[in-house]
């Protein structure tokens, strides 16, 4: 079967593209492996009319009202490959199941690689996190960690001090006078041994574990992690890429085309800035502009 459009990731990014492309009464196939990144998290905040709601409920519950349009169909699974041919885009499964479309909406997401520190892993997602304006309200007031991972790092730090008072983990990394300077100025404690690993019941987290010896007490520890695209084939497809501080990002317009006519991308494979919000954003607009492709 030929499809107007097949979308690769069914997160908040796919699935709002795949809606407004089905309003359209154009054909929508899409292919999702069943990971989406914010799996880890309890509760997702600052989208609007779900603040506080569970990650996947919210998923569950659009999946099946996107599901419910009667040009829509999802594939529960993992997409290998893609090439441009003569009658648009081919797209082989995992299963073998070869389909084809017109047009394509990359919404596969990112995963996070998070630093090899004993305690970190187990707490990611709960008190261990990224975003402050994600996670940072229920911390408020507390004592508040960021942990240098890389120059994106003092950012954070600078940032994060409207939660709470702020320590910045050196883990032994060395930091420059200046910028060390500009920290304190802005009330953060700097912190330049090496950690041992995280401590705390359960999720929660109580102390970091020093070289020397000491246990620093914290309540929230903030890291932004590296980040890894969960596919290639925006590099099977020929896709512009731009370099980010964590990583690449797929390259688009405003419309969120890529360099490859028709080839789509939405979510946090195609941009710096991460949440919930934006992702379903750039999916309505991703879809919105695929469909007018299809017209004009």
């Amino acid at each position: 079967m030929h499809h107007d459009a097949i979308i690769i990731g069914g997160s908040f990014a796919g699935l709002s593209a795949a809606m407004y492309i089905a309003r359209a009464r154009r054909s929508v196939r899409i292919i999702d492996a069943g990971l989406p990144r914010n799996r880890f998290a309890a509760q997702s905040h600052g989208f609007f009319g779900q603040d506080g709601s569970e990650p996947g409920a919210m998923l569950d519950k659009a999946r099946a009202q996107v599901a419910a349009y009667p040009t829509v169909r999802i594939t529960d699974g993992r997409a290998l490959s893609a090439n441009k041919n003569e009658d648009g885009f081919a797209v082989t499964l995992e299963s073998g199941e070869q389909l084809q479309a017109s047009r394509m909406v990359l919404a596969y997401g990112i995963s996070d690689e998070l630093p090899a520190l004993p305690g970190l892993a187990e707490r990611w997602g709960h008190t261990v996190i990224h975003c402050p304006y994600c996670h940072g309200f229920e911390f408020g007031g507390r004592r508040l960690g960021v942990l240098y991972s890389t120059p994106m790092s003092l950012h954070q730090a600078h940032l994060v001090t409207e939660w709470g008072p702020t320590t910045l983990y050196l883990n032994g990394a060395e930091l420059d006078p200046a910028a060390a300077a500009n920290l304190q100025a802005r009330g953060v404690r700097i912190e330049p041994a090496r950690l041992i690993s995280l401590h705390g019941e359960g999720k929660g987290l109580s102390a970091m574990e020093l070289a020397d010896g000491r246990m620093d007490p914290i309540d929230a520890l903030f890291v932004g992690p590296l980040m890894r695209a969960n596919s290639d084939i925006a590099d099977q497809l020929g896709c512009a890429m731009d370099d980010h501080p964590l990583g690449q990002i797929i390259h688009t317009d405003e419309m969120k085309q890529t360099s490859v006519p028709g080839v789509f991308a939405a979510g946090d494979i195609a941009r710096g800035a991460h949440s919930v919000t934006w992702a379903s954003a750039d999916g309505v607009m991703a879809g919105v502009a695929l469909h007018r492709s299809l017209v004009f």
